[in-house]
């Protein structure tokens, strides 16, 4: 079982899950990060790193999220993995919390 990051990662990206990611399952699009499942090896790390609280067990997404399971595969296999903290966007706070911001997701930089 893997992890899944979640709707509130979107516009805040915080990278501290990454920091303790053991299996380097993280990887970075233009405003959000996904975990890789073949990647991750269910740590249970990351989760307590998310200031955002984005990241949950598979099986424990919230029923209004479960679209981001297949997501984090999908996106994960065309985004490169990130394996080092970055500086979260300037308004990073302003964002957390908000709901349904998957209207604000970005695949690719355009």
């Amino acid at each position: 079982m893997a992890f899944v990051v979640t709707d509130n990662c979107i516009l805040c990206k915080y990278t501290d899950c990454v920091a303790v990611c053991p299996a380097d399952a993280f990887y970075e699009g233009p405003n959000f990060l996904a975990i890789n499942p073949n990647d991750c090896i269910d740590c249970d790390l990351c989760p307590v790193e998310c200031p955002a609280g984005a990241i949950f067990q598979e099986d424990e997404v919230p029923e209004h999220q479960k679209e981001f399971i297949e997501l984090n595969a999908e996106l994960s296999q065309h985004w490169p993995r990130i394996t080092e903290v970055k500086e979260p966007p300037k308004d990073a706070k302003q964002w957390d919390g908000i709901e349904g911001k998957i209207k604000y997701l970005k695949i690719d930089d355009e």
